[in-house]
């Protein structure tokens, strides 16, 4: 008797974790994790929000595949999960350490959308502060990392899915519909039988006398009517 699978060793368990932290990673990129505060010119600028898709790219990339990674693992084998889990584990470091590079060096991040905004990007007396959400990501790749252990870890005790996999009963029974067709003449061969046989006995009495209607009829279809006289 198999002993009852605890509750953290589940598939949908792991998988919706997996794909809920990956989910949150890539939320925070939607949102503003700098605000800029620019210089002030004569020409006036409004400060700026850069969002985590601008101050942090590959967060977004990264999220992305921690995503589909955990959506994969629902329909991998044993030797594929494997490779989830190190795809999730990769996911998870590359989130945090694209996140930790953001919050290490905010200007930086910060750096393309002020060059955009007024064509310098280290232009003296910007102000660039954090908001909560790089901090967010980062905790949602260090988890997306653990997350990638916990699959390699539970999913040694998941069954293998045998949906499409014949059972012992319907190979026997397709064997014995096999014997039948192959001893049984189908209708189609004893058809073809009669009408060759029927064939050969009217070549064997000659060919039926023809008038000129029939002559020209068959001329029409593109025989010769003197090989039937």
């Amino acid at each position: 008797m198999s002993t009852p699978m605890k509750r953290w060793q589940r598939k949908g368990t792991v998988i919706m974790a997996a794909v809920l932290f990956g989910i949150a990673a890539f939320a925070t990129t939607t949102r503003t994790w700098l605000n800029v505060q620019l210089p002030r010119t004569a020409v006036q600028t409004p400060d700026l929000a850069v969002s985590g898709s601008d101050a942090a790219t590959a967060v977004t990339a990264f999220a992305v595949v921690a995503i589909t990674a955990g959506l994969a693992a629902s329909i991998a084998g044993p030797v594929a999960r494997w490779i989830v889990s190190v795809i999730l584990m990769i996911s998870g470091v590359g989130v945090a350490a694209a996140s930790y590079t953001v919050i290490a060096d905010p200007e930086q991040g910060a750096a393309g959308a002020i060059g955009q905004a007024i064509g310098v990007s280290g232009a003296t007396g910007t102000v660039v502060t954090l908001t909560a959400l790089p901090w967010a990501a980062l905790v949602s790749g260090i988890l997306i990392a653990i997350t990638g252990v916990w699959l390699a870890v539970a999913s040694r005790g998941w069954k293998s899915s045998r949906r499409y996999a014949p059972s012992p009963a319907a190979a026997p029974a397709a064997a014995t519909a096999s014997a039948d067709t192959a001893g049984t003449p189908s209708a189609s061969a004893s058809n073809k039988g009669t009408e060759a046989g029927a064939a050969s006995a009217e070549e064997d009495n000659g060919p039926e006398p023809i008038d000129d209607i029939d002559s020209w009829d068959r001329l029409t279809r593109g025989d010769d009517p003197t090989n039937y006289r």
